[in-house]
């Protein structure tokens, strides 16, 4: 077995476009051979573009990229950049005389932490795509620039997120990977120990908490507006170089959704958008028989969990915002 990041399956590659004078960016997952593409929202306040494509049962068979972007609805605008720079290589379905690539995506609310008048757009899609690669950065860039988790006891207790990326190649080379732009409400945990990564952080008195003991012991006023915060929601991209159909590609988003709730808690709440992409790219010859099935569905949300846990254990202060990794962590 080996650990790596998701462009360890060939065919993908990652790039960012990182602005962190204004706190915001854009990651933008290339797959320019065309890979099947699925999808898994469970957030209640999400924005995308391009996902009911992704559904089985839809015409479209393959997508040529994603883009995940901070800047809220405006990031969606990312895409079109993604699309610009694929035209330009000639990638997309044909059309005759063009092409039309098709760019799923999904945004995240991160307008708070620095400034809210600048958004990820067309030309920073565009960048994003043009700097991807095999080689790519982790914590707080591209998506995860603006990011931040464990907002849910109040903006002034939360903590830095970011992206993070993870990825296990079997000896029989069944490839499973994961990227992930951490923006939770909740709290990040590491499920093998059940201990944070990250929790509120009470920077004037330097004393941890989390939203579910403070409920439990009745310490949160009845008037709370925190729990409810809208500055959420985590995207990922779960891929396997395996050939998946496409209810079988989506059944890979649904159990990347899995990871999100082993490392993140509460999981999926009001405040939310919570996205999971999923692509096979076709790369391995290997048979898709039902134990091989298995055994992707069960490595699914470990991957993505791990993914997670890098986004916030790599990440970095920004706008007044601390990381985990530069301050300690009270014993769990």
């Amino acid at each position: 077995m080996k650990i790596g990041k998701i462009t360890d399956i060939k065919g993908i590659t990652v790039g960012h476009y990182t602005n962190k004078e204004k706190g915001t960016g854009c990651t933008v997952l290339l797959c320019e051979n065309g890979a099947t593409g699925g999808v898994d929202v469970r957030g209640t306040a999400p924005g995308t573009r391009e996902t009911d494509l992704l559904k089985s049962g839809q015409l479209v068979e393959k997508i040529h990229g994603i883009s995940l972007s901070g800047g809220s609805a405006f990031g969606l605008d990312t895409a079109g950049g993604v699309m610009r720079y694929l035209v330009e290589k000639n990638v997309g379905y044909n059309i005759g005389t063009n092409v039309i690539p098709i760019v799923p995506s999904a945004i995240l609310f991160d307008l708070n932490l620095v400034s809210n008048d600048f958004s990820p757009g067309i030309t920073e899609g565009y960048t994003a795509a043009k700097n991807a690669s095999i080689e790519f950065e982790e914590g707080s860039v591209g998506a995860g620039t603006g990011a931040t988790v464990s907002k849910m006891l109040g903006w002034d207790m939360c903590l830095k997120g970011g992206i993070g990326s993870y990825c296990i190649t079997l000896d029989n080379g069944v490839q499973i990977g994961a990227i992930a732009a951490v923006n939770a409400s909740g709290d990040i945990v590491n499920p093998k120990t059940g201990t944070h990564i990250s929790k509120p952080f009470d920077r004037k008195n330097k004393t941890f908490d989390t939203y579910v003991d403070s409920l439990l012991n009745s310490s949160i006023p009845s008037d709370n507006k925190d729990q409810n915060i809208r500055e959420n929601t985590t995207l990922g991209i779960i891929a396997t170089n395996l050939c998946l159909d496409k209810s079988q590609t989506n059944k890979l988003a649904e159990r990347g959704q899995d990871g999100f709730a082993m490392s993140i808690q509460p999981c999926h709440m009001p405040g939310d958008g919570d996205v999971v992409f999923s692509i096979s790219t076709w790369e391995s010859q290997q048979n898709v028989d039902r134990s091989t099935l298995t055994s992707i569905y069960a490595l699914a949300p470990i991957v993505m969990s791990e993914a997670i846990i890098r986004g916030a254990t790599l990440a970095s202060s920004l706008g007044g915002v601390p990381s985990s990794s530069e301050i300690k962590l009270s014993k769990d």
